[in-house]
Order: structure tokens, then C-alpha cells, then sequence
């Protein structure tokens, strides 16, 4: 029976890896929860899964959550000293689906523990690919992707050399504005950027994928995860999301890994890796439903975003870090209504053309250009 670790049960990636531990009886138990504030959902699954540590960051909710739970013998944290106690805690793997600069360095605490991280948090390997990289190397730490497109690329890999790959090829769906015109993106509301036509998935990340920022940062991912070149990431447009990446290789053969898009799938290969374990809940894909799949290039004057992320993996290694932190405080700004949705990309691309680039990063450099550049955009969009 494998230990786990979840960091940030209360968000869908959470309760998406809670449903697959309760209906993989026996293969798995939960040492640990954490939630940044949900405390009347994070009591529910204190109930049902009986973990021995909890902890709320909220401070504000922890003292509600205190008086609610019965289980003395259940150890309860609070804050970010609690979130850092939670992540060094032994088990066989802790699953990081926090986001922002708490999730990164969460994987931090994580690997310097020598503990696998079955990652969903996009921030730690684009922000601070290089360092994180250093320390899982330094600690034999492991990192299973929980992404769907680079679980998708690791299966693809499994018992391939890395210098036999020629290019990676993630796919996406294109977003719900795949066949707008670029004219028509000003007309863009935010209840149009959460309709997503084929997954389900929290706001932010929903947003991401409707400006294709999110296969953006999956090409930063990507260079980090598997060690390849710049040159060797493509992105192709695939709208029904069957095909969820594939890996071409030196004798232009092809591997590609399909299914439905269903976030289960690769959260709990991550969880159950090197096995395919059957759990009755995944859904099978139906071939019959799909009289073909079709294939387009990414239109970058539409999708500037995927264009700023190419920009940003090629320069100095402070541009990503900058890019993330611009993007994820502007998405915000749209979600609060205090930007429009095209200002999203103009906005990140200000504030990379603005800061001062820097190499070798170290985690009080990127502290420094996580401040420096929440304060630029707050000043941009106040």
C-alpha cells in the first residue's frame, strides 16, 4: 500500500486524486491533506479518508476547522509553516496541486526530502525549472507529470533512449476560440473564456487554455521534464483531444498515447506508475464516436501567448519566471473583471520587455522577480 501526500485536496486536481483513492480500495493510504481554505470540504474528506496530518493555511477558517474535528489524535497545521511541515512529510508520494509561488516551493520541500512529486503545479519547473532540477538531483527525488499531455509524452518514452527523439509534439485542443477571428477576441466575456469544450477544469487553468498560455508553459515543462532542446517542442492543434501528445523519433517513426479527456487518467498513472491499474470509474474511448481527428498548426497572431512562451524559454531564465507570474496575476485581473480578456498577453509582454533579465537563478532571485513583477502588474492594471 502506497502513502500519499495531497496538497491542495479541496481543488479539482484534489478531488479528482481523492475519487481514484477511494475506488483503488487497499492501494492506497492518505497520511496527509492540505487546503488553502476550504475547511467544510477539507472536513469531508477528513471524515471519509482519516488522515493523520491536516493542515488549513487559512488562518482565518483553521480555528472553525479545529472545533470540528472530533480525532484528537489528528495533528492540525496552519499556515505556510504548516504547509512547509506537510510537505516534508515521508510518504511514498505527495501530490502538489497547489499553485502560484506556494506550490513551487511546496515541490521544493518535497524533493528536498527525496520524495516523488506527482506534479500538477505548472509554476515549479517553469519559474525555477533549472534549480528545481539541481535539487531532485542532489535528493534522487522523482517527479511523475500529472499533466495529461506530459503523462501523455512519458508513456510515449518508456523504454526509449533520449537521444533517439527527434520532437516532442504536444497537442491541444485550441480552446473554445479555435475559429474566432482575431477581430472577434475584443468581444471575448469571461463566461465565454470558462466554457471549454472538452475538459473540466478550474478557472484559472480554463482561462490559460482558452489563450493558450497553458500549452505555452507545457513547452517550458516539457524542456524540463525531458531534457530536450528548444528546437525539439512542437505544439499542434488537435480539437477533439483524443490524441494527448506524441514523440517522433529519429526514424521519423511516431508514439502517441489517446484516450477520452478525462483528468483521472493521468493523475492516477502518476499515482500507480509503472502499472495500469483498472478502477471503474475511467472511461474508455470509443473509436466509432470520432469519424476522423484532425490537425492544424497554432495561429500565433491569434495565440500570442504561445509566442511570448517561446520567446521566454529561449532568453534568460528570468523571462519564464516573470511570464508565469504576469500571467497568473493578469488571469486573475480578467477573472475580477479589471482587465479585458486582450489585454491578457499585452500585459505579460510589458512586464517581460521591463525587468531586468537574469541567469542561474537561486531561490532569492526568484522571490525577487515574483515580487518585482506582482508589483509591475498591479501597477498596469490599477
Amino acid at each position: 500500500m502506497k502513502s500519499l501526500g495531497i496538497l491542495g485536496s479541496t481543488g479539482s486536481i484534489g478531488k479528482q486524486t481523492l475519487e481514484i483513492v477511494k475506488n483503488l480500495k487497499n492501494q492506497f493510504s492518505v497520511k496527509y491533506l492540505l487546503a488553502n481554505s476550504n475547511d467544510l470540504e477539507l472536513l469531508q474528506q477528513i471524515k471519509l479518508f482519516k488522515p493523520k496530518i491536516v493542515c488549513l493555511v487559512d488562518s482565518e477558517n483553521h480555528k472553525r476547522l479545529k472545533e470540528s474535528i472530533n480525532d484528537k489524535s489528528i495533528e492540525l497545521l496552519s499556515g505556510i509553516e504548516g504547509l512547509e511541515m506537510a510537505a516534508r512529510t515521508k510518504v511514498d508520494i505527495c501530490v502538489n496541486a497547489i499553485s502560484g509561488y506556494h506550490g513551487l516551493m511546496a515541490t521544493i520541500f518535497a524533493a528536498e526530502e527525496s520524495i516523488d512529486i506527482a506534479l500538477a503545479n505548472k509554476e515549479s519547473l517553469v519559474m525555477a525549472g533549472s534549480y528545481i532540477r539541481k535539487i531532485l538531483k542532489k535528493n534522487g527525488s522523482k517527479i511523475f507529470p500529472v499533466d495529461s499531455e506530459h503523462s501523455a509524452i512519458w508513456q510515449c518514452l518508456r523504454g526509449e533512449k533520449i537521444e533517439d527523439i527527434k520532437n516532442i509534439i504536444l497537442t491541444g485542443s485550441g480552446g473554445p476560440f479555435r475559429t474566432f477571428k482575431k477581430s472577434e477576441f475584443k468581444n471575448i466575456t469571461k463566461a465565454m473564456a470558462l466554457n471549454h469544450p472538452n475538459w473540466e477544469m478550474g478557472k484559472k487553468i480554463t482561462i490559460d487554455s482558452s489563450t493558450m498560455m497553458n500549452k505555452g508553459l507545457e513547452v517550458i515543462e516539457t524542456k524540463w521534464l525531458f531534457d530536450v532542446s528548444n528546437d525539439q517542442i512542437k505544439i499542434i492543434v488537435h480539437p477533439e483531444s483524443v490524441i494527448h501528445s506524441m514523440v517522433e523519433f529519429k526514424d521519423c517513426s511516431i508514439k502517441a498515447q489517446l484516450g477520452v479527456p478525462d483528468m483521472k487518467i493521468p493523475i492516477q498513472y502518476a499515482l500507480t506508475y509503472p502499472s495500469h491499474i483498472e478502477n471503474g470509474i475511467n472511461p474508455s474511448l470509443n473509436f466509432q464516436k470520432y469519424n476522423s481527428l484532425n490537425f492544424q498548426d497554432p495561429d500565433l497572431e491569434k495565440f500570442k501567448c504561445i509566442k511570448l512562451a517561446y520567446e521566454a524559454m529561449r532568453s534568460a531564465e528570468s523571462y519564464c519566471t516573470v511570464m508565469n507570474v504576469a500571467n497568473d496575476e493578469t488571469v486573475y485581473a480578467f477573472l475580477s473583471d479589471k482587465v479585458s480578456y486582450i489585454d491578457i498577453p499585452n500585459i505579460i509582454e510589458k512586464a517581460m520587455e521591463r525587468h531586468d533579465p537574469i541567469n542561474s537563478l537561486d531561490l532569492e532571485k526568484i522571490k525577487m522577480l515574483i515580487d518585482w513583477t506582482k508589483n509591475f502588474i498591479k501597477g498596469e492594471i490599477s
